[in-house]
């Protein structure tokens, strides 16, 4: 069962998450960021993982650190769930089209923690969310998963559109990269013998 619950409690936050990483795209979200809600959900539906989030953190003063810890959670919960990684394809990439925003990403599920992100975000806010966590989410989840995550922005000019395709495109590239190849006996994808 390639699954995983992490609790975290702070000063700032508290979250319960749970994750199934061979799901049907079943979400129950409540981060206290109604965006934040969407692109998960999104996220979920797209990579066909069940996924939970109940988050109460204190975005009376921002949404910083409900963002930051829940993306912390998600990647310790995908870290996890693949265990020794034995049997995955490792490695895959997503271009994905929305409407006139063009977003690709590429992930190594390598043990090595990551980011390359390359996107300009036209607005500050979408709502009431600060768009500059966006990158703060994907820095906290690619640190606890320890994967190599590419996100580069090919065209956009709409905000909401970029950042939605950014979520469904990781959720894709995540999907095919932590897929099982039954081909591969369990085995792990590397000379090294361990990721």
């Amino acid at each position: 069962m390639r699954e995983a619950e992490v609790i975290r409690r702070t000063a700032e936050t508290d979250i319960r998450l749970k994750l199934k990483l061979d799901g049907a795209g079943r979400a129950d979200i409540d981060t206290g960021c109604g965006f934040l809600n969407h692109m998960l959900t999104l996220f979920s539906k797209h990579g066909r993982f069940d996924l939970t989030v109940k988050c109460v953190g204190d975005t009376d003063v921002d949404d910083h650190h409900s963002v930051e810890d829940i993306g912390i959670c998600l990647g310790q919960a995908f870290a996890e769930a693949l265990g020794d990684m034995g049997g995955i394809n490792r490695y895959a990439s997503t271009i994905l089209p929305m409407d006139e925003a063009l977003l690709l990403t590429a992930v190594d599920v390598s043990g090595r923690a990551h980011l390359s992100y390359d996107v300009a975000i036209p607005a500050q806010k979408i709502g009431t969310f600060d768009t500059e966590l966006v990158k703060e989410f994907w820095l906290g989840f690619v640190r606890k998963a320890s994967v190599t995550l590419h996100i580069r922005m090919l065209a956009g000019e709409n905000s909401h559109h970029i950042v939605e395709g950014m979520f469904k495109s990781a959720a894709r590239t995540f999907r095919d990269a932590c897929a099982v190849d039954a081909r591969l006996n369990g085995e792990i994808p590397s000379t090294k013998g361990v990721l």
